[in-house]
């Protein structure tokens, strides 16, 4: 028997839905921050200096420990990389719940 996966993979392995949420958000912009630190081809060092945070937490974002960020800080990361950043509201039904929630969509303008 076939089971349908949801739309966020958090959901999947089972998070409850606010946090799968929060967690398919910060999922979502550490990826696009560390492609962005990539692409620069910065040293950890360099683009620590450049965000204003320590190599450490450079260290972290590119091994992917989404523990330690939060949206807030994530967002002030991407900015300070100079990405132009936007996020959109659009309702949506969510599939187990009968009521109306909201689709996190995030788009790089930069």
């Amino acid at each position: 028997m076939k089971t349908r996966a949801a739309q966020n993979v958090f959901r999947d392995l089972g998070f409850g839905t606010e946090e799968a949420e929060n967690l398919r958000i910060r999922a979502a912009l550490m990826v696009e921050l560390s492609e962005h630190l990539r692409r620069t081809g910065l040293t950890q060092k360099e683009a620590a200096t450049t965000i204003g945070v320590t190599q450490p937490r450079i260290s972290d974002l590119m091994r992917g420990r989404i523990n330690v960020f939060s949206i807030d800080m994530l967002i002030a990361m991407l900015s300070r990389a100079g990405v132009k950043t936007t996020i959109h509201e659009e309702s949506c039904l969510a599939r187990a719940e009968a009521r109306n929630s909201y689709k996190f969509v995030y788009a790089n303008l930069g």
